[in-house]
């Protein structure tokens, strides 16, 4: 499912957006009502504390979870109206997503990994491999593409997981704490590579972090309070 050709819409965009859910006899208001626009090629980070909601949006953001009520756009279609396997073709050929923890399948090698989603979009063998050895090398993990991820750190296993995200070229890259495992040296390359994506090939990044490091870098801080966003101060 291609994204609109018009380099002028939002690449995502929430009004009124509202989560709420049952956690045994309590009921819990993720997103209060949220309403958000990002531009093409920017590059937006979103803070907040431990159970303000920014999971709940990216995911909803993502397609992984459906809003309780309001309107989510992204890449120029409207995912209400969308049924889960239209979603996870944006996903696969629109969406690199970067969890909390890499996520990585353990019985395949790091390239094997990242060679996934290419081999699932249909990509030639000869394509896939040399992509995905591009986006290894990227992350600074080349030597390590042999390896599986019970080999590997925690931190060698989320840039593995960033790796993959990139690899097949995304319209946006949704990251939650995509930094999290990674030492500084780590975060720095992953920084400016997130930076570059933003200004060379014109990818939209929004990413959730507590890194002061990412903020700086950023074109647009965002920050949710209690289910509701704010421009961060």
């Amino acid at each position: 499912m291609a994204a609109a050709e018009n380099d002028d819409y939002y690449v995502a965009q929430t009004h009124d957006l509202r989560r709420s859910y049952r956690l045994r006899s309590e009921e819990i208001h993720a997103l209060r009502g949220v309403d958000i626009s990002v531009n093409r090629s920017e590059f937006v980070t979103l803070m907040g504390r431990s159970g303000s909601g920014k999971t709940t949006l990216l995911n909803i953001l993502a397609g992984l979870d459906r809003p309780t009520s309001g309107t989510v756009t992204v890449l120029g279609h409207n995912i209400g109206a969308m049924s889960d396997e239209q979603l996870a073709r944006m996903r696969r050929e629109n969406i690199g997503i970067i969890f909390q923890s890499s996520a990585l399948m353990p019985l395949l090698t790091a390239i094997e990994n990242v060679e996934l989603p290419l081999r699932i979009l249909g990509w030639p063998r000869a394509d896939r491999e040399r992509r995905a050895h591009e986006s290894l090398e990227v992350v600074a993990m080349g030597h390590r593409a042999r390896h599986r991820p019970y080999e590997l750190s925690g931190g060698e296993q989320q840039r593995i997981g960033i790796a993959r995200a990139i690899a097949p070229k995304p319209a946006l890259i949704i990251a939650d704490e995509p930094t999290g495992e990674l030492d500084s040296v780590s975060a720095q390359r992953i920084f400016g590579l997130f930076r570059s994506l933003v200004d060379d090939e014109r990818v939209t990044i929004l990413a959730a972090t507590h890194d002061r490091a990412i903020i700086r870098r950023a074109d647009r801080v965002l920050e949710l309070r209690d289910g509701n966003l704010a421009e961060h101060e």
